[in-house]
């Protein structure tokens, strides 16, 4: 992909940076949310089905896998954000002024 082997080396240790920057808060993140633990397991075994369709000659259709991780973890977020909704105390909503 690349021609220039000080690009990749860059490339290798800035990402190696990242996820050394950002492990910790990640994995607190997922430790305390058990669906999004689950989450992430299935997209690993989504992947190690692919990976294992590929090695027998099946092509799965990388938009399809995109498609549906994406979707996955967008109906996540929204049910997050019902249970974060439905968790806070009625006091501490904003009162509404009907009439």
């Amino acid at each position: 992909m690349v021609d220039k082997l000080t690009v990749m080396i860059v490339a290798v240790v800035a990402s190696v940076a990242l996820m050394m920057l950002f492990a910790t808060p990640i994995g607190q993140f997922v430790s305390a949310r058990p669906t999004i633990k689950m989450l992430a397991l299935s997209f690993l075994v989504v992947v190690g089905v692919v990976l294992i369709a590929d090695g027998f000659g099946h092509h799965v259709p990388k938009g399809y896998i995109y498609f549906a991780m994406a979707f996955s973890v967008g109906v996540e977020m929204l049910n997050l954000r019902v249970r974060k909704r439905l968790a806070t105390p009625e006091a501490d909503k904003p009162e509404t002024k009907t009439g």
